[in-house]
């Protein structure tokens, strides 16, 4: 039914949708030019990653610390270890190891060769010369001269791992994971979009929108960076946040644009309309998806801090492009929007009858379903989200080495593998950083001979302990190999051992400040704060969502419904997590392979992102349920329609975002693999059984006591959620008077 203009609510929403349209080349140019901007200035002043000490948490965080504080951070080191078939066998081919890696320049003093017990194998340590955060960058030369000789001497088995050459391997995995994502996900956000809207035109305009929101928050997260440094995955991360956040919103902005042409609108009252209804919802889900992510920076973790401010960023400018440059770009378009039609999907995606709002036979039988029965649907939809939370309870988490995160397979793997099986605790050796007021005095030698002789008593170190001593800094560093892999049982009591009894009754003594640090310390710090970290950061988040559905919907039991149904999704995610890739339950289907545990930032990390990424489709389905309710719908019709309005629209928006993290999760790093796994399989979860059975089933239990709010809370501010001042109901639709409410 016609309506006038003036008739249509006002908010932000619709005032910057009307600005935008009567500016549109301002709005149109002004984008353009920030995105330019900051993807410039970005770029020219590059990006800062975080130092050993700021990734870390604990006693290894405070010993990486004394050494960048003295300028004393331990040279990456390498280790190449020779197999021969006979005893001593590989003598020969380690002389020109030795002598080959010496004459690139790029190395410190090369050690003597260790021998085995067997015999059979030998390895030779070194470290990079120059900053270890860039030998990455210049150990080529090295692994070009191992290489040579593995290949002149076939009859032997060479293996080489150390932090250069895993930093190298990790920024090619990356970069190329990076071109991948980029390569892959977006030509399938597009494509879906093209079935969502059946014209090219229309599916092209959120891909440009989300890529140019990318684009520049590449550029702002680069500046940002130089007061929070960032960790080497969080490009990767925001521009995965990024491309789904901002097809989403313009997804659906746009279709209810279009679903109002369809109704007969002309294109004026379309715009005015899609902006203060789906206009208003971007900016609440784009609020309280930034508030979510704000969570993370109550952490004692700076790198969720860095992940915080990439997605802040991300969201903003998504938002920000959906409700100005969007409708500009709408309204300067016109017509031509449909342009590049699809004739098949462009009849469906107009629905039959030229309705504004789909009516999809499924949809429409599965709301029949629940409604008819919304106590089974309630309780089966819940029982299946429980199965489905279940594996998490057995969670393991812990900082994945690099050998976990590229695969049993990958060279350096097998190298790593090779080297703690011959040398137990050679690739990632404990490291004991002593500061103490002099380290010449006699008592302080006696103490370092007596920690060596305490870790020769206790069985569980290996021989190659290595004391390196700073007399100028008055600062020891002890590398001290543990037992086992570096990260099983053993490796870890070892730890437990020199942390509880040898460095206290050792070092401790004679020492101002005794840390032991390394991989696996780092590890167990790190857990110990994020086991700090997570019931403040779910608070938080919690009381946030609470706060703001609140707000916007007026209702308390639509407020603690929200925290409850994400809590189920983020339940989900981990579950699914935990079954593949700590279980390994269906890992050899997917062509995964488990690493036994979780990485350690993803809990805290999935939980905000989904506590962010869930009130997208959440405000959109209540904003419609709520909106047909204040046209004064019936409790189960206004439920209908809602459902009904945003299944197209919420379902194709679930597409995008699970091929995009599914893309993530055919990724080489593990720990990508677990966040595209984790995060696809709880944006199905969400989109369907949550949004479309238990969310309605819900609502229908409760009737009208849906929309409950204390009388203590009467103050809060109305908030209109659309077109309030329609005179007239659709065809059957009916008025709440009409109906039984005391049916439930």
């Amino acid at each position: 039914m016609t309506r006038d203009v003036k008739d249509i609510p006002k908010g932000i929403a619709a005032r910057l949708g009307g600005w935008s349209t009567r500016h549109r080349r301002a709005a149109i140019a002004g984008w353009l030019l920030l995105v330019v901007v900051a993807a410039v200035v970005g770029g020219a002043t590059g990006a800062r990653e975080m130092t050993d000490s700021e990734r870390g948490a604990g006693d290894s965080g405070r010993a990486d610390e004394i050494l960048e504080d003295t300028d004393l951070v331990s040279p990456a080191a390498e280790q190449v270890l020779i197999r021969s078939a006979e005893p001593d066998g590989w003598v020969a081919a380690a002389d020109e190891l030795v002598a080959g890696i010496e004459a690139t320049g790029e190395v410190l003093g090369v050690q003597e060769p260790l021998r085995s017990e067997s015999g059979h194998e030998g390895l030779i340590g070194f470290a990079m010369d120059g900053d270890p955060a860039t030998a990455g960058d210049r150990v080529e030369p090295v692994i070009e001269v191992v290489a040579e000789v593995a290949e002149a001497h076939d009859d032997l088995e060479i293996h080489q791992f150390g932090r250069a050459s895993a930093d190298a391997a990790l920024a090619d995995m990356l970069s190329e994971d990076l071109r991948t994502a980029e390569f892959t996900a977006v030509p399938l956000a597009l494509g879906i979009l093209l079935v969502v809207f059946g014209a090219l035109a229309a599916a092209l305009l959120p891909v440009f929108l989300a890529l140019t929101a990318c684009a520049g928050t590449f550029g702002l997260l680069a500046l940002a960076s130089h007061q929070v440094p960032i960790f080497e995955s969080t490009s990767s991360v925001m521009f995965l946040v990024g491309l789904a956040v901002g097809v989403d919103y313009c997804l659906f902005y746009l279709r209810r644009e279009r679903d109002e042409r369809a109704a007969g609108r002309d294109a004026g009252t379309a715009l005015r309309i899609a902006a203060s209804t789906s206009g208003r919802a971007v900016l609440i889900s784009g609020v309280t998806v930034m508030l979510a992510m704000s969570g993370m920076f109550l952490s004692g973790l700076m790198l969720f801090h860095g992940f915080a401010v990439a997605t802040i960023l991300v969201v903003l400018l998504a938002m920000v492009g959906s409700v100005t440059v969007l409708p500009a770009t709408l309204s300067w378009l016109g017509d031509r929007v449909e342009a590049g039609r699809v004739p098949l999907l462009h009849r469906r995606s107009r629905g039959g009858g030229g309705q504004a709002r789909p009516r999809g036979r499924v949809v429409g039988a599965l709301i029949r379903l629940v409604l008819a029965r919304p106590k089974a649907a309630a309780g089966v939809s819940g029982v299946v989200l429980l199965v489905l939370c279940a594996p998490a309870l057995g969670m393991k988490t812990e900082l994945l080495g690099l050998e976990k995160q590229f695969g049993s397979e990958a060279e350096l793997s097998v190298a790593y593998s090779e080297i703690s099986e011959s040398f137990p605790g050679g690739p990632a050796p404990a490291e004991v950083v002593v500061r103490a007021d002099d380290v010449t005095a006699p008592g302080f030698a006696d103490a370092l001979t007596a920690f060596e002789q305490r870790l020769v008593d206790a069985g569980q170190f290996g021989e190659a302990v290595e004391v390196t001593v700073h007399e100028e800094e008055n600062v020891a560093v002890i590398d001290v190999p543990l037992a086992g892999s570096g990260s099983d049982d053993a490796s870890r009591d070892a730890l437990a051992t020199l942390r509880g009894t040898v460095v206290p009754e050792t070092l401790e003594p004679v020492a101002a400040e005794a840390y032991v640090g390394g991989d696996l310390a780092n590890s167990e710090d790190f857990n110990d704060q994020l086991g700090q970290d997570l019931f403040p950061v779910l608070l938080y988040v919690a009381a946030i969502t609470f706060v703001l559905m609140l707000l916007s919907f007026r209702s308390l039991p639509i407020a603690l419904a929200s925290i409850l149904l994400n809590l189920l999704s983020v339940g989900a995610a981990f579950g699914a997590m935990t079954a593949v890739f700590q279980h390994g339950w269906g890992a050899d289907l997917l062509g995964m392979e488990p690493a036994g545990s979780i990485e350690a930032w993803m809990p805290l990390f999935v939980l905000v992102i989904l506590f962010g990424l869930s009130m997208d489709y959440h405000v959109f389905v209540v904003s419609r349920i709520r909106e047909a309710h204040d046209r004064g719908l019936a409790n189960r019709d206004a439920i209908t329609d809602g459902i009904r309005a945003t299944a197209g629209p919420v379902i194709g928006a679930a597409a995008i975002m699970i091929a995009v993290f599914a893309v993530f999760a055919l990724l080489r790093m593990q720990d990508m693999q677990q966040m595209g796994i984790g995060l696809a399989v709880a944006v199905l979860v969400d989109a369907t059984l949550v949004r479309m059975v238990l969310l309605p089933a819900l609502m229908s239990l409760l009737g009208e006591r849906s929309w409950y709010l204390p009388h203590a809370l009467s103050w809060l501010p109305r908030i209109s959620h659309g077109e309030t001042a329609e005179t007239a109901p659709r065809q059957g639709e009916h008025r709440r008077e009409d109906v039984n409410m005391g049916a439930s």
